[in-house]
């Protein structure tokens, strides 16, 4: 899968791809990004990318013309292929979930992702340049590189062969509920503080009875499933 960034702040990214499981799919080439600024496509020295919008209002808006002048140099506007999507991350937009992430690791191949800056974005771009507007989460951040960088997280480590032990998306809460929520323990078994405390793993967990162990495991989801109803 490729990821397309457009960012007015193109060194956000070096953590991320630097580190952890997407440095990993990057260097076996299981994805491959390409971090593009911005300001590549604006008309001044200054690389001005934003103004006030008309009517009044607080705050800047970016413009929708060097945002058009970078889809149509990435070939994905007028026209794109169905496994492309464009996307900005927008206050407003869809929120980001779990079922999101699966639908774009199988079916998209070619991600594009406008991290969205300033007091907004010019409306024209929505109506006329992306597929969806995305939104991580219920407030407002600074800009949108946090959101794609949760974006490219998210859908690189459920694409096949990402993961070194496929069994890890089964465990995983988001990913299969009946195994969600039960408290999990590794070494030491017990663990004594500086204090003198001692913190104990639960003894069904040691005692190598796989099926009591599970059985723990179903009733401690099942009443966590209803505390929360």
């Amino acid at each position: 899968m490729h990821f397309d960034i457009i960012s007015i702040f193109p060194q956000f990214f070096d953590s991320l791809l630097a580190e952890s499981i997407v440095a990993r799919a990057l260097k076996e080439q299981q994805i491959t990004v390409t971090i593009h600024d911005l300001r590549k496509w604006t008309n001044d020295k200054r690389g001005t990318l934003d103004d006030r919008p008309f009517g009044g209002g607080p705050g800047m808006l970016m413009m929708v013309e060097p945002i058009y002048k970078a889809l149509k140099e990435l070939g994905v506007y007028p026209t794109r292929p169905s496994d492309t999507k464009v996307i900005l991350t927008a206050a407003g937009g869809q929120t980001w979930n779990q079922q999101m992430a699966k639908t774009f690791s199988s079916e998209v191949k070619r991600m594009v992702i406008i991290c969205g800056h300033y007091e907004g974005v010019d409306q024209r771009v929505s109506e006329h340049l992306i597929d969806m507007e995305i939104s991580i989460g219920d407030y407002v951040l600074t800009g949108g590189e946090l959101a794609a960088g949760i974006m490219i997280d998210s859908i690189t480590r459920l694409l096949p062969g990402v993961l070194g032990n496929p069994d890890s998306l089964n465990e995983e809460s988001h990913n299969n509920p009946e195994t969600a929520e039960y408290p999990q323990y590794t070494r030491p078994a017990e663990f004594v503080t500086e204090e003198g405390e001692t913190w104990k793993t639960p003894d069904i967990l040691l005692s190598g009875n796989h099926a009591a162990i599970q059985n723990w495991k179903a009733a401690l989801v099942s009443k966590s499933g209803s505390n929360s109803d």
